[in-house]
C-alpha cells in the first residue's frame, strides 16, 4: 500500500477492510448458471482482490467515531466501493484514458471484452444503490434515502462523471489552477467526500454537526489528487500498477504541471496537516483519519 512502516494500526486498518470489501462482494456477486455467468465473473475480477480500500476505510473510520456497528459500516462501503470500481472499468475504456493495466493485471475490457466491460461498469452502478437500500444497512429509512442521495450526487455530473468529463475537456483546452482544481473536487474529491458524508449519515450527525467533516474530506480530496500528480510525474509504474507519465503525454494541465514538483508536494502535506486540524474535536477514535490523511501524501501507489 506503500506505507512507510510495516505494522501500524493503519496497514492494520487496511488489512481488515480489504479482507471484508473482498468477502462481501464475493457474496453479492454470486455466478449464476446461465448466460449471465461471464458478466459477474468480469464484475468479480474488477470488485474483488485489487485496489487500497481508501473509500470504504474512510467511510467504516467515519461510522466507528460515532459508535456505528461495523457490519452495516461495512456493507455501506461496499456500495461506495461499487461505484469507484465501475468508474475505473469505464474510466479504462479505449473511448476514455485507453488503459491496458489497473491494479498489477490486465485492466476489465483487456481480460473480458469491452462490451463485457461496460454492462459490468453499468451492474456495478446499479449494485451500489441496490445495497443501499437493503434493511442491512440500517431500519432508517430517511438514513438509507440520506445514504442514496449522497452517493448519486457524488456520482453524476455534479461529483464523479462531470469531474471526469471536465478530465476529457482537458486534453483539448488548456485549463489554469482554479479549473483543474474544480475538476478534481468533481472528479476525486465528490467520491471521498461522500464517503465521510454516508459515515456521518450512519452515525446520525446532523446536517449543522458535519462542517468539520466535511472540510476534512474536501482537504484530504485535494492532497489525494495533488499526490496523485505527483505519482504519475515521478513514481514507478511497478509500484503503482498502472501506466504513469500518462497526463504530459497528453498535455493536460495537472497541480505538478502549474505549480511544480516542490510546490505542489509542499501544498499536499499543507492540505493533510491541515485536514488532521479539522478532527481537534475528536479524541483517538479519529486517529485512523488522521493517519489516512497523511498517508494520502506519502503513499507510493
Amino acid at each position: 500500500m506503500g506505507l512507510r512502516l510495516a505494522d501500524t494500526p493503519l496497514v492494520r486498518a487496511f488489512e481488515r477492510i480489504q479482507r471484508e470489501i473482498d468477502v462481501a462482494f464475493d457474496a453479492l456477486l454470486p455466478i449464476p448458471d446461465d448466460a449471465r455467468a461471464r458478466l459477474l465473473e468480469a464484475m468479480r475480477y474488477a470488485a474483488i482482490g485489487g485496489g487500497k480500500r481508501v473509500r470504504p476505510l474512510l467511510l467504516v473510520a467515519t461510522a466507528e467515531m460515532y459508535n456505528v456497528a461495523r457490519a452495516p459500516a461495512v456493507r455501506a462501503a461496499c456500495a461506495i466501493e461499487a461505484i469507484h470500481v465501475y468508474s475505473l472499468i469505464h474510466d479504462d475504456l479505449p473511448c476514455m484514458d485507453d488503459d491496458a493495466i489497473r491494479h498489477g493485471k490486465p485492466t476489465l475490457h483487456k481480460a473480458f471484452d469491452e462490451a463485457t466491460a461496460v454492462l459490468a461498469g453499468d451492474s456495478l452502478h446499479a449494485l451500489a444503490f441496490e445495497i443501499l437500500a437493503m434493511p442491512e444497512i440500517t431500519n432508517d429509512s430517511f438514513a438509507r434515502v440520506d445514504l442514496v442521495q449522497a452517493l448519486a450526487a457524488a456520482s453524476g455530473a455534479n461529483g464523479m462523471a462531470g469531474g471526469q468529463m471536465m478530465d476529457i475537456a482537458a486534453g483539448e483546452q488548456q485549463f489554469d489552477l482554479h479549473t483543474v482544481t474544480k475538476l478534481q473536487q468533481l472528479k476525486t474529491g465528490a467520491l471521498l467526500s461522500a464517503a465521510v458524508e454516508m459515515g456521518a449519515i450512519l452515525g446520525r450527525v446532523g446536517e449543522e454537526n458535519r462542517a468539520h467533516l466535511r472540510s476534512y474530506a474536501r482537504d484530504i480530496g485535494l492532497a489525494f489528487q495533488i499526490a496523485d500528480d505527483l505519482l504519475d510525474f515521478e513514481g514507478d509504474e511497478g509500484k503503482a500498477g498502472k501506466a504513469l507519465r500518462k497526463d504530459k503525454g497528453r498535455g493536460k494541465a495537472t497541480f505538478v504541471s502549474l505549480m511544480g514538483a516542490d510546490k505542489a508536494r509542499d501544498q499536499a502535506q499543507a492540505l493533510a496537516e491541515q485536514a488532521v486540524g479539522h478532527l481537534a474535536t475528536h479524541g483517538e477514535e479519529a486517529d485512523i483519519l488522521r493517519a489516512l490523511a497523511r498517508f494520502i501524501v506519502e503513499r507510493d501507489r
